[in-house]
C-alpha cells in the first residue's frame, strides 16, 4: 500500500522507516528539509519538501493514490486540517493525526476523525508502571464510550474464575495473556499471579470496574457496587 506521512520528526521518520521495511511505499512531507536527516541514509521512500495541507505537495506525494497518511507534525490544527483534506479531498480511508491536547482529541475521536493523543497515552504509559493495579486504556471508540482496558490480575482474583468479573452488558473479559501467551475465551481461567486482563467495558462502569478488582467476586465492594449476575 502507498502511505503518506506528513512531518518528518522522531515519530514520523520513524514511521516511514518501518512502513518501508515492511515492503510499503512511503512519502513522507515536510516543511524543513533538514528534517529529512532523520530518515535513514539507504531509506527509499519519497521526500517532499511543503506543507502537509497543501494539495500541490499532497500531489507530489501522491496522495490521490494513497491507502492511507499520518499526520504527526507537532501542531495540532496542522494535523488535524491534513486529515480532513486527506478524506474529504482524496478519499484516504485510513487516517490518524497526533494530537497534544487531550480535550481537542477526545473532541475529534467523537467526530470521527482518529487520533492519537500524545500526551493522554503518555500520561498513561506512566501511571501504569507507577500504579500497575489501575486500570489502563488500551483502546476507546470514536464515541469515547466503549474501552478496551489491560489490567495486571489483582490480588482479590488471584484463585478465582475469571469469567466471573463479567457484567452484562457493562464488563467483559475479551481476554487473558498468562506467561506471554494469549488466551481468548478465558472465561474459566482461575487467576494467577502475572495475568494481565484485557477487558471491553463501557465509560460509565470504570468505577465499577475498579471496585470490583478490588474486592473480588460476590463481595462487597462498598456502595455503589453493582450486584452479581447471571
Amino acid at each position: 500500500m502507498h502511505v503518506v506521512v506528513v512531518g518528518c520528526g522522531r515519530v514520523g521518520s520513524g514511521l516511514a522507516a518501518s512502513l518501508c521495511h515492511e515492503g510499503h511505499s512511503v512519502a513522507i512531507i515536510d516543511r524543513d528539509p533538514r528534517a529529512f536527516r532523520r530518515l535513514p541514509s539507504d531509506w527509499p521512500g519519497q521526500r517532499v519538501h511543503g506543507s502537509g495541507f497543501d494539495r500541490d505537495y499532497l500531489d507530489q506525494a501522491g496522495a490521490g493514490r494513497a491507502d492511507a497518511l499520518a499526520a504527526v507534525t507537532n501542531g495540532d490544527n496542522s494535523n488535524i486540517l491534513t486529515v480532513r483534506i486527506a478524506r474529504e479531498t482524496y478519499g484516504i480511508t485510513h487516517v490518524v493525526a497526533r494530537i497534544y491536547d487531550p480535550r481537542r482529541a477526545e473532541i475529534y475521536q467523537r467526530l470521527g476523525i482518529p487520533t492519537v493523543a500524545t500526551v493522554t497515552w503518555t500520561i498513561d504509559q506512566v501511571r501504569r508502571r507507577l500504579l500497575p493495579d489501575t486500570v489502563a486504556t488500551e483502546w476507546s471508540d470514536a464515541s469515547g464510550r466503549l474501552r478496551l482496558v489491560e489490567l495486571e490480575l489483582p490480588d482479590a482474583w488471584a484463585g478465582r474464575r475469571l469469567g466471573d468479573i463479567d457484567v452484562p452488558g457493562e464488563i467483559s473479559l475479551v481476554s487473558v495473556t498468562r506467561a506471554g501467551v494469549p488466551r481468548l475465551h478465558a472465561d474459566d481461567l482461575i487467576g494467577q499471579e502475572g495475568d494481565l486482563l484485557y477487558l471491553a467495558i463501557s465509560d460509565d462502569a470504570l468505577g465499577d470496574l475498579e471496585r470490583r478488582c478490588a474486592s473480588g467476586p460476590g463481595e462487597d465492594a462498598g456502595p455503589g457496587a453493582p450486584e452479581k449476575r447471571r
